[in-house]
């Protein structure tokens, strides 16, 4: 499956990214830290292991503040990744998040297109799953790969054409985003329907996501 056609099953089946001495992060990942440093960053514990995403409160302050909201309210602790998407070996994304929950959602965003923010869906990016612009709450996706051109906004493109809107990026913990991806999944489960092939026949638990101290 290309990138377009990934990302035209994605908007038509989207369900309405370890503290600051994390073990075993690499070199590169400690400069991303660094580099970084002036935007806000969250650790997700997981039951895999620990991720640290950075978020982009700047150049997409609507969706990062969102996924801020879900985590100062202790939102996301708890819920699992439901959905991985495995398209070939390193390439793909997982997704986590409310599911649904209307006891844990949060009211919907506008939508901040690629084209809009500069943010671009390669390896690592923090994203938001929606239907159609502007009904995004609290499903997110992380990728694994470069999603571009399929996940960014493409003007050029007929009907829905803004994509998923890119809001930060993991800055440690991409080899537990491709373990809970490479995990194997339930060959006839579904979430509500959708989803069937890519439903995690174990789940990966979120534990807590927190910010970390500046």
């Amino acid at each position: 499956m290309n990138l377009l056609a990934l990302a035209s099953v994605l908007m038509l089946a989207a369900v309405p990214a370890v503290a600051q001495d994390a073990p075993g992060r690499t070199p590169m990942a400690e400069a991303a830290l660094q580099s970084d440093a002036h935007l806000p960053r969250v650790a997700i514990e997981t039951s895999a292991g620990a991720i640290v995403v950075a978020l982009d409160t700047e150049r997409a302050p609507v969706t990062a503040n969102n996924f801020l909201a879900y985590v100062d309210q202790h939102k996301l602790d708890g819920v699992t990744f439901y959905r991985t998407v495995k398209v070939q070996d390193r390439f793909g994304f997982v997704q986590f998040g409310v599911n649904g929950d209307p006891k844990l959602s949060l009211p919907p965003i506008r939508h901040e297109p690629t084209t809009e923010t500069g943010l671009h869906h390669v390896s690592g990016t923090l994203s938001i799953a929606r239907l159609e612009p502007g009904s995004a709450r609290g499903e997110f996706t992380i990728m694994v790969g470069d999603q571009r051109p399929g996940f960014d906004a493409d003007p050029a493109a007929s009907g829905d054409n803004l994509g998923y809107a890119a809001f930060g990026h993991v800055v440690a913990g991409m080899d537990v985003v491709e373990a809970i991806m490479d995990a194997p999944v339930d060959p006839a489960a579904t979430v509500r329907g959708a989803f069937k092939g890519e439903v995690p026949a174990a789940p990966i638990k979120v534990i807590s996501a927190t910010r970390l101290k500046p």
